[in-house]
């Protein structure tokens, strides 16, 4: 994903070779690896996986009230049970709970000393270095919930179970008011895995030039696919994210419509003349994808959705692209206006 240039600021962290290097990727090895993921996904569709669960990670809106209590009592069931090792579970909340009236924490405690030791606090810093520390995830919440958990485990993603407490549930499989009998049956029995597609999206800032004739002179195209394209010397890397809903780019406080180049594998497909546009996952086709225009998708389909949003009428209609593509999306540099960016709606 491209941006316009801003301040010169040359990569020189390890962070920025990583996302240089995952962009590197060639057509055959994404191919493969696509390949490899679903081969994958169909075994553990078809086995129950017997997990040895001791920490279990608690997600739930920690600003919402009426989900609090919900929290709390999952927990005391929790810190009440055994594994089938008889060893008793840690649980993890959130840790602006720590202090929360309704939640607790010391009222908690008194019950059992050993709750104590046992009820931990995660913060998104645990979560981004020991994301192998938690067996299982519990969701409580709806779909935005499940989105905050894959937002959270940016790598590493333990398996979410998500309990419906939301407004939408199309992620959300369990009814909340059987959660004991369900954890029972999952830690006890075992679990199914739905595996579900992820897009990492880097984002690439165009280098500035020293002389101002050459900066006014630039044309994305050239750059990235045209003779000697090297757009490792024209871009920087500025982060990368993994979303499984989708990635929006579009015209933000701006009042004239965004120009967008789209390309995929090293080829130009077309300029986009919208208010933006979604690039959605088959488990995001049912969002932003959706109202936009764009087709609903089955999850388990190897696909890229790409929808326009509010397109000038004959510039371009809804494609599906397979997820083996490398695609990116820029904005030209004679563009009127900038566009702003959204994963999974942050860090817009």
């Amino acid at each position: 994903m491209h941006k316009p240039a801003d301040k010169d600021i040359e990569p020189t962290s390890a962070q920025d070779v990583q996302h240089t290097q995952s962009r590197l990727l060639t057509k055959k090895q994404l191919s493969d690896m696509a390949f490899g993921i679903r081969e994958l996904s169909k075994k553990l569709g078809r086995v129950r996986l017997l997990l040895k669960v001791r920490n279990v990670f608690l997600l739930t809106k920690a600003h919402d009230q009426k989900l609090i209590k919900f929290t709390r009592d999952v927990s005391e069931w929790l810190l009440k049970q055994k594994n089938g090792d008889g060893k008793q579970y840690t649980v993890w909340v959130e840790d602006t709970l720590k202090d929360n009236k309704a939640f607790d924490t010391e009222g908690l405690c008194k019950q059992d000393e050993s709750y104590k030791d046992r009820l931990k606090f995660w913060t998104n810093e645990l979560c981004r270095k020991k994301p192998h520390l938690f067996e299982i995830c519990l969701a409580l919440g709806g779909d935005g919930t499940v989105l905050y958990a894959s937002w959270l485990f940016q790598r590493v993603v333990p398996p979410v179970m998500s309990f419906a407490l939301g407004s939408l549930g199309f992620l959300t499989k369990f009814d909340y008011e059987g959660y004991p009998e369900t954890l029972t049956t999952a830690f006890s029995d075992g679990i199914t895995v739905s595996l579900r597609l992820r897009f990492e999206a880097t984002i690439m800032r165009s280098r500035r030039k020293d002389n101002h004739d050459d900066q006014n002179s630039r044309d994305l195209v050239d750059e990235l696919i045209g003779n000697g394209a090297d757009d490792v010397s024209t871009h920087r890397p500025d982060g990368s994210h993994n979303i499984l809903n989708d990635i929006v780019m579009d015209r933000g406080p701006s009042p004239t419509m965004s120009s967008i180049e789209m390309f995929g594998d090293e080829e130009h497909f077309t300029t986009v003349q919208a208010d933006g546009i979604c690039v959605a996952t088959p488990t995001g086709s049912t969002a932003y994808n959706l109202a936009a225009g764009g087709s609903l998708c089955h999850p388990d389909n190897p696909v890229i959705l790409v929808t326009a949003i509010a397109p000038h009428t004959l510039s371009f209609r809804p494609i599906i692209l397979p997820d083996t593509i490398v695609l990116r999306i820029g904005v030209p540099y004679d563009a009127r206006a900038s566009c702003w960016a959204s994963f999974d709606g942050k860090e817009r």
